[in-house]
């Protein structure tokens, strides 16, 4: 039961990606959404799909609230897309693993030149 449950987490995340880059046609959204993950409950109604925006704290806000007011219409089109009994309802929610690893790095090199010096 688990694997079909990461399997169709997958295929979600692929189809929302797609969906996103293809399909979407909100100003609000910058170029680089990536979605970094995506898990679906067992039940199969739910959805939480981890998105990452390159850009500043504003451009994430608007990305979010964009991808918030399009969750319908990509619920929609992921019914359309992919056979299931129930169509998962969609939670998009902001990654930031990805700033906070390049913050951690820029620390430690800082770290490195501090102790060369």
């Amino acid at each position: 039961m688990a694997d079909r449950i990461v399997r169709i987490s997958e295929e979600v995340k692929k189809e929302i990606s797609s969906i996103i880059q293809n399909d979407l046609k909100d100003p609000r959204l910058p170029n680089m959404v990536s979605i970094i993950s995506c898990s679906v409950t067992k039940d199969l109604r739910y959805a939480k799909v981890f998105i990452s925006v390159l850009g500043n704290d504003e451009e994430k806000k608007n990305a979010i609230s964009a991808l918030k007011s399009a969750a319908g219409f990509i619920r929609r089109e992921l019914g359309h897309r992919i056979q299931l009994r129930y169509t998962p309802e969609i939670h998009f929610e902001l990654d930031t693993s990805i700033e906070h690893g390049i913050y951690i790095n820029k620390l430690l090199d800082d770290a490195k030149k501090e102790l060369t010096d």
